[in-house]
């Protein structure tokens, strides 16, 4: 192995829990052009109204190698009589990897009984998702979006707690970053929370949207270590609309806005982070039309924008 290689693996290995990349990663991928997976989050197509293992259907079609369900969408399935494994198997035999799954357990709020209830539901959702074939699931601060006093200590000592039930049940939990949240609604809030909780699985959820919506500066993200990141989800959005008035229903597919994300995608590729894209749009007007058309084009965007950021 070349010697210099060598020593850049060496370093970025020593950085991955600091979330602080010393060197870029090589060029030398087996995809230059395209070093990243693709993930399609169900709620890109959630207003045709389909049930998840069509969703997932749709996703093996359109070209997707990840799935990124809700979990409500799971519990839905479950209580209209599927049964859990015919679902792993479903995903599995279309070729999908369960790459992530959006939940909502309350475990940053500050009342203990709330905390305790949210932290049974996640060990109740993670265990769902590992017989699914799970691999991680979102930490968004629900229940505490209004809360802008919360201490941000006792935030990650949450996590960390979170954390742990991640480790035992075989899922890794990824503090999501909400731009409309008070008390995580920055990128340096939520790396600060993954770092300081000490865990070794910590990792974040970034999204371009939320990274506009909440004030962060894209060039935050040059500062971490691809590690740190579980998944990343990808949209775009239209500057005309201002960080206090844009909605997720403004979000638009990749290049059709102007976000910043061939800069960003290249900051994703220097940083080292070779993991999912998600393509995550919440757009009234893509509900509208065919979910197979829509997943297509999401994909063909994305890539397109990912190629033409190297």
């Amino acid at each position: 192995m070349n010697l210099h290689l060598s020593r850049r693996d060496w370093l970025l290995s020593t950085t991955a829990a600091a979330g602080v990349a010393t060197l870029p990663a090589s060029a030398a991928e087996p995809d230059k052009m395209e070093p990243f997976g693709y993930c399609l989050n169900t709620s890109t197509i959630r207003g045709q109204g389909l049930p998840i293992d069509k969703e997932a259907e749709v996703a093996a079609k359109a070209g997707y190698t990840g799935f990124e369900p809700w979990i409500r969408e799971i519990d839905d399935y479950v209580k209209k009589g599927g049964v859990i494994k015919d679902l792993a198997k479903k995903i599995a035999d279309l070729g999908l990897k369960l790459e992530s799954a959006i939940g909502f357990a309350e475990w940053i709020v500050d009342d203990d009984e709330r905390r305790k209830k949210g932290l049974e539901t996640a060990k109740r959702d993670m265990d769902m998702l590992l017989e699914l074939g799970g691999k991680k699931i979102a930490a968004p601060p629900s229940g505490a979006i209004d809360k802008p006093d919360m201490n941000i200590n006792a935030i990650a000592d949450r996590y960390r707690a979170l954390a742990e039930v991640g480790a035992k049940a075989g899922i890794i939990p990824q503090v999501e970053l909400w731009g409309f949240s008070k008390p995580l609604h920055k990128l340096g809030e939520v790396v600060f929370v993954a770092m300081e909780s000490a865990h070794p699985q910590a990792c974040i959820l970034p999204d371009i949207y939320h990274l506009y919506k909440g004030g962060s500066d894209f060039g935050g993200l040059k500062l971490l270590n691809g590690n740190l990141i579980g998944i990343f989800h990808v949209n775009d959005y239209p500057d005309t609309l201002t960080r206090e008035k844009i909605t997720d229903a403004d979000r638009v597919y990749p290049g059709d806005g102007n976000g910043p994300l061939k800069q960003t995608l290249r900051t994703l590729r220097d940083i080292g982070y070779r993991g999912m894209l998600s393509l995550e749009l919440f757009n009234r007007d893509y509900w509208k039309q065919d979910a197979l058309l829509v997943a297509k084009t999401g994909l063909e965007k994305l890539r397109a924008v990912v190629r033409a950021s190297v």
